[in-house]
């Protein structure tokens, strides 16, 4: 069924289920977004699926270049209709999980409504990107918002929460209700910032060593760190003697270390 059509305008394109699209209405919540991002006059935002453009807009209005990338060609085609004449505007049809971010001229805010099916992928390229990055303001599904911010020895804490808070600080925002969004989500949403920091937060000799540690050590989540990783190509008795070298017990579970205890380990296992 054809959308109504919005007032002064084309009507708006219709929300695709395979995109996971949730488009954000509530002016309020946006306002309260750009006030969460500090923007200034003649910054360089990006934001990652723009939607209807209803955050685009007032992007383009607090600070100077935005670059929005979107997935879909029908919601290009609308926001060439409504924002296109914007001289500070570049739209960019791309998938934000392979552009290439060195287009964009730093340093950079990234302020988005993030599509919530892709949210986990997008987060990892964003922290690759960090040293080009001064700060995130993401709204984001709850549940994952509430992983980036997980301390060690909660449920919630993963692979995601080590490498947010590797390189950033971690600050919660607000939540927002579904009745923000049309279609409505099931589930709740909220606003977090991500704040690079000037180095990580522990110094490791091999970054990608380091989260291949992490990745093995939580990807069995039921079973000890020295299981966990044997189970992922690590030498048993390898990994047990860096276990002891860093007076780790070897019965715990990944989701008890902290960025320090993997550190430790990832030095003791090179």
């Amino acid at each position: 069924m054809t959308p109504p059509p919005r007032r002064n305008g084309p009507p708006f394109p219709v929300a695709r289920k395979s995109l996971g699209q949730h488009f954000l209405i509530d002016p309020n919540i946006v306002r309260k977004i750009v006030r969460l991002a500090e923007l200034q006059p003649g910054e360089t935002v990006l934001e990652i699926g723009p939607g209807r453009g209803i955050l685009t807009e007032a992007l383009l209005e607090a600070s100077g270049l935005v670059v929005a990338i979107e997935l879909d060609p029908a919601l290009c085609d609308y926001l060439r209709t409504t924002l296109g004449s914007r001289p500070n505007l570049k739209l960019v049809e791309a998938d934000a999980l392979h552009y290439e971010y060195d287009q964009i001229p730093g340093p950079m805010l990234v302020v988005a409504n993030l599509p919530y099916y892709v949210s986990t992928p997008i987060l990892f390229r964003l922290l690759k990107e960090r040293q080009r990055v001064m700060r995130m303001v993401l709204m984001l599904q709850e549940e994952v918002a509430i992983r980036l911010a997980a301390s060690a020895g909660g449920k919630d804490y993963s692979v995601l929460s080590v490498a947010a808070q590797f390189s950033c600080e971690v600050r919660m925002g607000f939540k927002v209700a579904p009745s923000c969004f049309r279609p409505r989500p099931r589930v709740g949403s909220a606003v977090v910032v991500l704040t690079p920091l000037p180095k990580p937060r522990v110094s490791v000799p091999d970054e990608a060593f380091f989260f291949k540690v992490v990745r093995s050590g939580f990807a069995h989540r039921r079973k000890a760190v020295l299981n966990s990783l044997r189970d992922e190509g690590f030498e048993g008795a390898r990994v047990a003697a860096a276990l002891k070298k860093t007076n780790l017990d070897p019965r715990r579970r990944a989701e008890t270390f902290t960025l320090s205890d993997f550190a430790d380990l990832t030095v003791a296992l090179q």
